[in-house]
C-alpha cells in the first residue's frame, strides 16, 4: 500500500466524531513504536516531520523510514510536513514524497498569508498532494516555531471563511489555548481551551477538517519518572485529555501530538540508564524506550483521539 492523503480520513473521522493523531517521528525507534500502536488498535495515522526533524535525520531516512512502517504494517499512513516555512521546504516535501503538507504562514499580516497558502496549494494540488493552513498563533516553543506569550494570538472567526476561500486549503489549523512545547503554561495556571472558538469556526466552515496544534498532556508519570530520575521538569503542564477528547467530538480531525513522545522516550531512557548504569549497548535502552512510545501511543488512539478500529 502506497502513502495516502489524508481526505478520506479527514472525511469519517468529522462524520464519525473523532481525530486522527498526527505524531511527529525523528528515528527508527519512534516510527515503530508510533505504527506498531496504530496497526493492532487498526487506527488510521499521519505521521509528520518538523523543520528540525530533516534537519537531523535527513529526508531521504525519514522517507525510507515511513515506507518501511507501511510495507510492515500495511497501514494507510500519511506523511505530512509539520510547520513548513514558506514556500520552499513545502515544495522540497511534496517534489520528495510527502503526501501532505502545512504552510504556516500565521506569523504574516492576512493578506500575506493567504498569499503563501495559496501559492503552496496550486503546487500541491497540482501534485496530488493536500495542504493544511493555520489562523492564529500559538505560544510555546517546538524546533523551529517559537512564539512568546506576548505574540500568540487566538483565531478569529470571522476570518475563516475568507481564508478558506481564496486559498484552498484542504484542513486549517486554529489557536484556541493550545502551546507548543512541555512548558504550556504557567505553574497553578488552569489549562482552557476556547470551545466558543472552535464551535463559532465549525458553523462558519461546517463539515470543513480543523486541527489542533500544541496538544500533548504532558503526562505526569512521564514527568514524575524524569524529575525522579534527575530530570528538572516540575513546571511542566499540558491539555487534559478530557479537553482534547471533546475537541476530537467536534470540527477536529486531526491532533498533533510530540511533546508526549519525546518525554515517553526520555523517561524510558532514563530510568534504564539509572537502573542499568553500565549498560553501553543502544538496543538496551532504545528498545523499552520504543516499548514506552507504543504504550503512550495506544492510550491516546483510545483515550483521547478515539480512532482505534476505523479502519
Amino acid at each position: 500500500m502506497p502513502l495516502v492523503t489524508s481526505t478520506e480520513m479527514f472525511k469519517k473521522a468529522y462524520e464519525g466524531g473523532y481525530a486522527i493523531g498526527a505524531f511527529n517521528v525523528n528515528n527508527m525507534e519512534i516510527v515503530q513504536g508510533i505504527t506498531e500502536a496504530a496497526a493492532e488498535l487498526r487506527a488510521p495515522l499521519i505521521l509528520q516531520v518538523s523543520a528540525g526533524a530533516r534537519k537531523y535525520a535527513n529526508h531521504t531516512y525519514l522517507m525510507k523510514l515511513v515506507e518501511a512502517a507501511v510495507y510492515e504494517t500495511g497501514l494507510p499512513i500519511v506523511l505530512h510536513l509539520d510547520h513548513g516555512a514558506d514556500f520552499e521546504i513545502c515544495k522540497s516535501c511534496i517534489d520528495g514524497g510527502f503526501t501532505s503538507v502545512m504552510i504556516d504562514g500565521s506569523h504574516h499580516s492576512f493578506e500575506d498569508n493567504i498569499a503563501v497558502t495559496k501559492k503552496v496549494v496550486e503546487y500541491a494540488h497540482a501534485h496530488g498532494v493536500v495542504v493544511e493552513g493555520e489562523l492564529g498563533q500559538l505560544a510555546g516553543i517546538e524546533d523551529d516555531v517559537n512564539v512568546s506569550a506576548e505574540d500568540a494570538s487566538y483565531t478569529r472567526p470571522e476570518q475563516v471563511e475568507e481564508f478558506v476561500a481564496r486559498t484552498g486549503v484542504d484542513s486549517l489549523a486554529i489557536a484556541i489555548g493550545t502551546s507548543h512545547g512541555a512548558f504550556k503554561f504557567k505553574k497553578g495556571q488552569k489549562p482552557q481551551l476556547r470551545f466558543d472558538i472552535l464551535e463559532e469556526v465549525e458553523k462558519k466552515l461546517p463539515g470543513f477538517p480543523i486541527v489542533l496544534h500544541g496538544a500533548s498532556s504532558v503526562i505526569p508519570e512521564f514527568v514524575e519518572k524524569i524529575n525522579k530520575f534527575g530530570g528538572k521538569m516540575d513546571d511542566a503542564i499540558g491539555i487534559p485529555e478530557d479537553m482534547l477528547r471533546k475537541a476530537a467530538g467536534m470540527a477536529v480531525c486531526k491532533i498533533n501530538i510530540d511533546s508526549d513522545l519525546r518525554l515517553a522516550m526520555t523517561a524510558s531512557i532514563r530510568e534504564h540508564m539509572a537502573e542499568h548504569p553500565s549498560d553501553f549497548d543502544p538496543r538496551q535502552y532504545l528498545s523499552p524506550a520504543r516499548d514506552a512510545i507504543k504504550a503512550m501511543v495506544a492510550r491516546k488512539i483510545i483515550n483521547v483521539l478515539g480512532c482505534d478500529n476505523k479502519l
